[in-house]
């Protein structure tokens, strides 16, 4: 691992430790600040063998030599007499937001450096405040420079960072440069092998945001689990002790005000307004929020609504709620790649509602931050989580610091979207003492952060030597979770589908149980007998037995099937049937419904009698 990003992951643990708030490179809200959009054609030079770090006359490469030749100073040739072996403005273009792997067929596959490229003018006379140069998400490792001058690194490919940049901006034209990484790492969250593909490249918005020289940095509020007071926190940067901030609620007549402290934090509590109606799936209800202090003033649209659990049930809003799920990777097969936009929420989202949905798990990574906020409006409870999958490196303590700071990332820019419900620490990890105190930290990271929703992970189960159709679940990790989830393949992986008729289970908690998934791959347009694999008639046969199996499980709350959509894989090389597709999509690749598709719906038809 490199200095810069053993750095990086060490900035990632000691912001976690900060607490809360106070971060100075942070902007909550992003979407309601003004902002330029740096959106569009980036110029860019695909470097497999990472030169543009370096000046071409010195050997060895040394990244801490000053380099003529270097990318990131996008410099022109002065004269004939110097020799520079690169020019953005002759180097071809990709689409940011979007990954490199959809748009160039010569870039599928490709693991590597990419440098982008961005132009755009700014008038410093015409500015107020502070200004902070905004990345939705690179995958993995970004290395950002604005005008030759490097702003900082982050790793960690699906959660938003930022830098200011207000002393680094001239007057007029711009240049900010972005060397973009996604080589997998064995020590790296994700590790090197997942089953879903490494986009890689600007995957998200790049914004210049504006802030006045005292803001509003980050704020959070919820509704308390006795469903009649509003916690509110906040932190002020350039705030003094004593400066007022203010919440107001304007649909319900609410304005509350609050002091800071030395550190520019808020935090307290009001009554719930009189004739506020709570989020749910079925009133999907959102209020006007505006935090304002020192004249800065930031909207938002948020509900409210509480999530506990109790013995075996989950509450929403004090009442039992069954959560018809589906799982769901951020990929839009139609156009292809990865899903970036309010319109690719949509689309995944609706497909759901479809199903029949009131819940969706969004694997295996953080989404677009559009994701949440469509769900906000379409009234569809979510289940967030971070990337420690399957055999992360438990032992280093800068795989911990990369997962907590990625973790932390997420919780701060969705914990005010009232469709997430519950914050996964993991999926698939085998059970070890060093991965279950690897995951308490995580957990106890998140009830600091946010206390309000619930914790869980896809977690490990097994049965007795003698009996395989007897499946225990009674993980370590389950005792500090709220709910118990796990991953089951019975008929697939384990067997044929008749062994689901079998199988029974043995829960070690007394908590609700989420499947959080199930599956089978079929072909969309194969056909075949209920035994033959990958045809939709086995699909289909498996979801029938499966939720009739399910349903004796002792305080079965939920489940997430696996998965909504076809979605891309390098593991799945089954020629003319995946052809480098994962096959359990309820919906193949070309937007059809597979039969198993209208098994599940029916399904929930019923559960949402009940």
């Amino acid at each position: 691992m490199n200095f810069m990003k053993a750095l990086s992951l060490f900035l990632f643990g000691l912001v976690s430790a900060a607490g809360l708030f106070g971060r100075s490179d942070n902007v909550a809200n992003v979407y309601d600040r003004v902002a330029q959009t740096l959106n569009g054609k980036w110029h860019v030079i695909v470097d497999p063998y990472e030169n543009g770090y370096y000046n071409y006359r010195y050997e060895p490469f040394d990244k801490s030599v000053p380099a003529t030749g270097g990318y990131f100073l996008d410099r022109t040739q002065k004269d004939r007499s110097e020799l520079l072996e690169y020019d953005f403005e002759k180097s071809p273009t990709l689409d940011v937001p979007g990954d490199w792997n959809s748009q160039d067929d010569k870039l599928f596959y490709y693991e590597g450096s990419v440098w982008y490229r961005k132009t755009f003018d700014f008038a410093k006379g015409e500015s107020v405040g502070r200004q902070f140069l905004h990345f939705g998400a690179a995958n993995y490792e970004a290395h950002v420079y604005l005008n030759g001058q490097k702003l900082g690194v982050h790793v960690g490919g699906f959660t938003p960072f930022q830098f200011e940049v207000t002393d680094a901006l001239r007057d007029g034209k711009n240049s900010v440069v972005v060397m973009v990484n996604n080589e997998r790492e064995k020590d790296a969250v994700p590790t090197l092998n997942t089953d879903w593909w490494n986009y890689g490249g600007i995957t998200r918005d790049v914004l210049l945001l504006e802030t006045p020289d005292v803001f509003v940095s980050d704020f959070y509020l919820s509704l308390d689990r006795g469903r009649d007071r509003i916690s509110f926190s906040a932190f002020v940067e350039g705030a003094n002790k004593g400066d007022a901030v203010s919440v107001r609620l304007p649909e319900l007549g609410v304005e509350k005000r609050f002091a800071c402290d030395e550190e520019g934090r808020v935090s307290g509590s009001f009554a719930r307004p009189e004739g506020m109606v709570l989020w749910s799936p079925e009133t999907p209800r959102l209020y006007e929020v505006e935090v304002a202090a020192a004249g800065d003033v930031t909207r938002d649209r948020m509900g409210f609504r509480t999530i506990e659990t109790r013995g075996r049930e989950i509450l929403l809003n004090g009442e039992p709620v069954f959560l018809r799920g589906i799982s769901i990777h951020e990929e839009n097969p139609l156009r292809g790649g990865r899903a970036r936009s309010a319109e690719d929420s949509r689309l995944l989202l609706g497909w759901a509602k479809e199903l029949g949905c009131n819940f969706a798990r969004l694997a295996h990574y953080p989404h677009n931050e559009s994701m949440a906020r469509v769900a906000d409006e379409m009234g569809i409870l979510l289940w967030e989580e971070v990337p420690v999958y399957w055999t992360i490196s438990w032992e280093n303590a800068e795989t911990l610091a990369n997962a907590r700071g990625q973790l932390r990332d997420l919780i701060l820019r969705d914990r005010n979207r009232s469709s997430v419900i519950v914050w996964s620490m993991a999926n698939e990890t085998p059970v070890s003492e060093a991965r279950t105190r690897f995951l308490k930290r995580l957990v106890d990271d998140t009830r600091e952060l946010d206390p309000s929703r619930l914790v869980s992970a896809a977690m490990e189960f097994h049965n007795p030597a003698d009996n395989d159709a007897h499946k225990i679940v009674d993980d370590p990790f389950g005792q500090y979770t709220d709910i118990l989830s796990f991953n089951q393949y019975i008929g697939w992986y384990d067997g044929l589908p008749e062994k689901l008729d079998r199988v029974t289970w043995e829960i070690g908690y007394e908590k609700p149980v989420v499947i959080s998934e199930f599956g089978a791959g079929a072909l969309q347009g194969m056909h075949g007998d209920a035994l033959t694999r990958f045809s939709e008639e086995y699909q289909a046969d498996l979801y029938a037995r499966t939720v009739e199996m399910l349903e004796r499980i002792p305080g079965l709350s939920g489940m997430t099937p696996w998965i909504l959509v076809d979605f891309r894989s390098p593991r799945r090389s089954l020629a003319f049937v995946q052809d480098g597709w994962n096959r359990k999509g309820l919906i193949g690749d070309n937007g059809e419904r597979k039969q198993a598709f209208f098994v599940l719906q029916q399904y929930y038809e019923e559960k949402a009698k009940e």
